[in-house]
């Protein structure tokens, strides 16, 4: 635990508690979304790309649960020939949750229908 103290105190000073939450959170979100999008699934391999995503990413600071959706409509409506598909961040319904000392966040990217866009946010923060 030293180290990490260390860490926080020569690297992340200059921030609140509040920045470092959200700093983690979208750090892992950013990089969930472009390490999947591309992966290819189907129906038989969704469930199971849903839990490796999220148990590769509670591995990640301060993250502390990660819920991960495809949607399987949008997977069933467009699966190829070969009964797979590249992912595509409008099938992506992800949270994250972070903690940093006393700050509670949450991340989130959904589709937006109205932006025709997968849009990455602050969904939840205290303080």
């Amino acid at each position: 635990m030293k180290d990490q103290i260390d860490v926080d105190k020569k690297y992340f000073s200059n921030i609140s508690n509040r920045e470092r939450a959200i700093f983690e959170g979208g750090i892992s979100m950013g990089a969930l979304f472009h390490q999947f999008v591309g992966t290819p699934v189907s129906i038989e391999t969704v469930d199971l790309l849903e839990k490796s995503i999220e148990s590769s990413f509670k591995l990640q600071p301060c993250i502390v649960d990660v819920d991960v959706n495809i949607d399987k409509q949008k997977l069933k409506d467009s699966l190829s020939e070969f009964d797979y598909i590249s992912l595509d961040g409008n099938m992506l319904d992800v949270k994250i949750y972070v903690e940093y000392n006393d700050v509670k966040a949450i991340i989130r990217i959904e589709y937006i229908e109205k932006l025709n866009y997968p849009l990455m946010y602050i969904e939840h923060i205290t303080k």
